[in-house]
């Protein structure tokens, strides 16, 4: 039986932790066992639970605090990422091998991490190798995508690790819950985006002669191949929860392959004598 893992990635802040754990509520109201896995040697507060943590193995304040490497903090994050990578067997151990795992990786904010260090596509490898099914899962603060340069500077982190990492990928816009209602209204139109609209924005920023090919060129490709489109994030909101997480299922084809289990309070409660009493109604 396969396994699953929801890679939960996305720039520092975006709120990868606040979906890990509201995710994890989600879930348990639907009676879906969840875990988490907490990838972040630089994390400091969580409001859920974790099956394993990154900082058993390795943390960033050590790090930037031996004498010998004295890395800052995104130094000292990437050591411990590559420290980790090579040592996969003790997220194995940790994980241990239960079938019908689901799992999700709250993973660092760094974007290095994604665009131009393996790390993270090692991390894919190992748990394919270990028969789970994974899907991205990138998240963006949707109060950063209210204007078109930055709705096109998000879209273009969200493709460069859906490149990096060759998985299945679902965008969210987090934090759904903290717009105003103007806002919500603004932002409609950057969940199912005309690129070419991007264009006609009345900003300086893209009606600079200068790179106002490249920017078309960019927004042609998106627009053309539909390469990434976000999805509506809000925790508050049930119906928003369940549209999110059943994208990411169908991603990673879950339940496909569960088997079908007969309620024990029917076999439980049955009364003795079932069978003969049911066998003689159908002999009459």
């Amino acid at each position: 039986m396969p396994r699953y893992a929801q890679l939960v990635m996305g720039p520092a802040g975006s709120g990868k932790s606040t979906y890990c754990s509201t995710m994890v509520q989600h879930c348990e109201a639907l009676n879906r066992s969840v875990q988490v896995v907490n990838l972040d040697p630089a994390a400091e507060h969580f409001d859920y639970p974790f099956m394993a943590d990154i900082r058993e193995l390795i943390e960033v304040d050590d790090v930037m605090e031996d004498d010998y490497l004295r890395f800052g903090p995104n130094g000292g994050l990437v050591f411990c990422m590559e420290y980790f990578a090579n040592h996969f067997d003790w997220l194995e151990d940790s994980l241990g091998h239960v079938e019908d795992d689901y799992i999700l990786f709250d993973c660092p904010g760094q974007i290095e991490l994604y665009t131009h260090l393996p790390v993270m596509k090692q991390l894919v490898e190992q748990l394919q190798k270990l028969e789970f099914r994974v899907c991205g899962v990138f998240l963006v603060d949707s109060q950063f995508m209210v204007e078109s340069f930055k709705f096109i500077s998000g879209v273009l982190a969200a493709l460069s690790t859906m490149v990096s990492l060759e998985v299945p990928q679902v965008n969210i816009m987090t934090k759904m819950d903290l717009l105003s209602k103007k806002a919500k209204k603004e932002i409609e139109k950057y969940l199912d985006p005309d690129m070419y609209s991007m264009m006609d924005d009345s900003t300086d920023v893209l009606k600079s002669q200068r790179f106002q090919k490249l920017t078309q060129a960019i927004c042609g490709l998106i627009d053309d191949y539909s390469m990434v489109r976000f999805l509506p994030y809000d925790r508050s909101d049930e119906e928003s929860m369940n549209i999110v997480l059943q994208h990411i299922d169908f991603a990673i084809q879950y339940g496909e392959d569960l088997e079908f289990k007969e309620p024990k309070d029917f076999e439980e409660e049955k009364p003795s004598g079932f069978d003969e009493f049911f066998q003689d109604q159908v002999d009459e």
